[in-house]
């Protein structure tokens, strides 16, 4: 493999099922390309990994990750990947957008996917991979709604694009759709739906950024605050676990932070969770039979693509009356009975 800009490069080998004189011989080989957060940044890139990691496990392929340390290695990382016997490329985050498109287009044989982003035409050997987390921010925004004792609640984003702003949408709706159920009048700070003007730190990876904005959302009055934003968000997650969760709790998003961020589990009320993990994985399956097409693959409620993580050791402070509730805005957004999505 020729040299890259990334400070990274990985290769998991499976136990494979063929052998060949001098080792393992792999019938298949997936590829990965992250976003500047890294493979190990508790949200899209490692759940996208994560997706590989089953292939591996599941099929006996190879794996090899590049990691992007800024946004000009997008198009050196992917191209690298194009002499190194890729059989499919899976490029993760809405910024890698235009590099993927100008590879796809220049290597018309050679499959990719992207995760968060769908092109309009869709480009014949690129699947993109979206989600309709909006649809489980809603639940997130209605279950903050019931929670909050200050009546105020807040989100913030890392960039202004629309795989973050769906989740702030998701959100504002859920509130709006309790203030209008219960007759009340919790506030959230961070997001406008009318004018798309909100609070964004302009990265994914700077914690101290986190901590800052939700010490400003704090300061305001929310005692509930929804980091879009990645890694950053592990800053909001510090503050909150100084602050105590009678002062301040955190719902992640991606993964199902309980998990990932093992120090500070205790101060996450709920994730909202993008299944990257699964889909990845489904996209290796169908392109090893031979059933690779390019267009778009959504993740959903109604398809497990996207979800509300368990309320974990929060469990108990949450009435089982809004758990209820809950289930019954899930089943109605799967049945088409609530509108979330414009």
């Amino acid at each position: 493999m020729k040299a890259i800009r990334s400070n990274r490069v990985f290769s998991a080998i499976a136990v494979a099922t063929a052998l060949v004189v001098g080792g393992p011989a792999f019938a298949f080989t997936a590829c990965q390309v992250t976003d500047t957060g890294g493979i190990d940044d508790n949200s899209f890139n490692q759940t996208a990994w994560k997706g590989v990691q089953d292939a591996i496990e599941d099929f006996g392929i190879e794996g090899r990750f590049l990691e992007s340390t800024a946004e000009t290695d997008y198009e050196a990382n992917i191209n690298s990947l194009i002499d190194g016997a890729c059989d499919i490329i899976v490029t993760v985050g809405f910024l890698l957008g235009d590099a993927t498109r100008d590879a796809a287009l220049a290597n018309p044989d050679q499959p990719f996917s992207i995760v968060d982003f769908a092109y309009d035409p869709e480009i014949p050997n690129v699947l993109g991979q979206v989600y309709a987390t909006d649809q489980a921010a809603f639940l997130a925004g209605y279950l903050a709604a019931g929670m909050t004792e200050t009546k105020i609640v807040g989100t913030f984003g890392g960039i202004n694009i629309p795989p973050v702003t769906i989740f702030m949408d998701g959100f504002v709706k859920g509130v709006e759709h309790w203030n209008a159920a219960k007759d009340d009048a919790v506030e959230v700070l961070g997001w406008n739906l009318e004018d798309r003007e909100g609070l964004f730190t302009n990265n994914f990876d700077n914690l101290d950024d986190g901590r800052a904005f939700a010490q400003n959302l704090y300061d305001e009055g929310a005692d509930i605050v929804l980091p879009v934003a990645g890694p950053v968000g592990l800053g909001s997650a510090t503050l909150a676990d100084e602050l105590g969760i009678d002062q301040l709790k955190i719902i992640g998003v991606d993964a199902d932070l309980y998990f990932t961020d093992t120090e500070r589990q205790h101060v996450y009320l709920t994730s909202i969770t993008k299944r990257m993990d699964a889909t990845v994985r489904a996209v290796i399956e169908a392109t090893m039979k031979g059933e690779f097409e390019g267009g778009l693959l959504v993740g959903t409620l109604e398809n497990g693509g996207v979800g509300l993580a368990p309320f974990h050791d929060m469990d108990g402070l949450v009435p089982d009356d809004l758990k209820a509730e809950l289930e019954a805005l899930r089943v109605g957004i799967i049945d088409g009975s609530i509108s979330v999505s414009d």
